[in-house]
């Protein structure tokens, strides 16, 4: 008995192992460890840059909460968080057009708060091993994971091997560090100058009118079957499309077009910050995004000078959102183009017929160096291929 009370004190006096952060998240989720993070006093930095990416991936969770809650597809291939796939929900409440705005508001806010926790931390010097599969989204808001909610199911991160851009990495761990932090804020500034771009236009009515006539076009099909698949082929496309038509030809809200402006600048600049913080690392444990020496924990192959190449695309769109490069207009000839940062101080509806030609964006045409596609052929050249996959990656 009494080695058996010796043993028991032994046991009760030894600490257990603390919980990771990567451990408490794959535990409770994205929102209560966000939860326990911002109510602490005198966080680390690595608390404050965890604050960040799980108020970034909140972001993201409240979309897709959202979606799977009013059953949109992953269908709408032309906006970012809306293509991603998500599990059917049978029991789905039909979307409504104030939805989309609540979403679009909310993801907005949640980059916010991702910025106001980067701003805490600056610069400061920081190490957080995070276990990718430990990320996951808590789509039906169940509090439970289940299958398809993982971050790989989601996002298709599963980089390794498919397309001959990454290598097999099994169980990746990333550690990420300060340069990091700058590639996060940079991706908040691209969801908010998306975010500012979609409210500047009101889609809301557009997206209700569309919505509204949908209904009244299917009370008019009976019990008869359509001659033909049309509308479920396209059906769904086109009403997108309406909706999106329809919006672009208001008016849109200036004070919006010079927020989104303003985060598509930051975006450029916060991406530059983290090229030159990374190209001064020389560690090699778990990169997010590596250097040319080295190796990506995703597997992911990042051929040499792929960090150059990409800062060449960012300079030309800076540029072009700066007006020192005018953007190619078919009709505007060799020597003269549309000046972006004009269009953005005062943003026109979008009327096809009138664009195309060339008569409605005359009032932003001028005289001057246009933008080439040199510098994005060069990026295309050095990825193989990829282009579109690393550009969404290392924004």
């Amino acid at each position: 008995m009494r080695t058996l009370a010796l043993a028991l004190a032994l046991l009760l006096a030894t600490p257990v192992a603390a919980e990771t952060l990567s451990e408490e998240i794959a535990r409770t989720g994205l929102a209560p460890t966000e939860a326990r993070l911002a109510a602490l006093t005198a966080p680390t930095n690595e608390d404050l840059f965890a604050l960040a990416g799980l108020r970034f991936l909140g972001g993201v969770e409240q979309a897709l909460q959202l979606r799977w809650k009013t059953g949109v597809k992953a269908d709408w291939s032309e906006l970012p968080i809306l293509r991603l796939p998500i599990p059917e929900n049978p029991n789905a409440i039909p979307f409504q057009a104030a939805d989309f705005t609540a979403l679009i508001r909310n993801l907005d806010a949640d980059m916010d708060a991702s910025r106001e926790a980067l701003a805490q931390l600056g610069d400061k010097p920081f190490s957080l091993p995070i276990r990718v599969a430990d990320l996951w989204f808590d789509i039906n808001a169940n509090g439970t994971r289940e299958e398809g909610e993982s971050l790989a199911e989601v996002t298709g991160m599963a980089l390794g091997g498919g397309r001959g851009m990454g290598v097999a990495v099994e169980d990746p761990v990333i550690t990420f560090d300060t340069a990091d932090a700058a590639w996060l804020s940079a991706y908040t500034h691209f969801l908010s100058g998306f975010a500012s771009t979609a409210l500047a236009y009101d889609p809301e009515p557009a997206i209700q009118r569309v919505i509204d006539s949908s209904r009244e076009i299917y009370a008019l099909w009976g019990p008869t079957p359509p001659h033909n698949a049309m509308d479920m082929m396209f059906g769904r496309q086109v009403d997108r499309a309406a909706m999106v038509l329809i919006a672009l030809s208001k008016t849109p809200d200036k004070s919006l077009a010079q927020d989104a402006y303003g985060h598509f600048l930051s975006m450029i600049e916060e991406n530059r910050r983290f090229w030159s913080l990374v190209a001064l690392e020389t560690d090699n444990t778990g990169e997010w995004v590596p250097n040319d020496t080295q190796v990506s924990g995703l597997g992911l192959r990042m051929p040499p000078g792929t960090g150059e190449r990409w800062q060449a695309v960012l300079a030309d769109a800076e540029k072009a959102l700066n007006g020192e490069l005018l953007i190619p207009h078919w009709r505007f000839g060799a020597e003269a183009g549309i000046n972006l940062k004009k269009a953005f101080e005062n943003p026109p509806a979008v009327d096809l017929v009138t664009w195309i030609q060339g008569e409605g964006l005359l009032p932003y045409a001028e005289k001057g160096p246009q933008m080439g596609g040199q510098a994005w052929r060069d990026f295309e050249d050095i990825v193989q291929g990829d282009a579109m996959l690393f550009a969404v990656f290392l924004n």
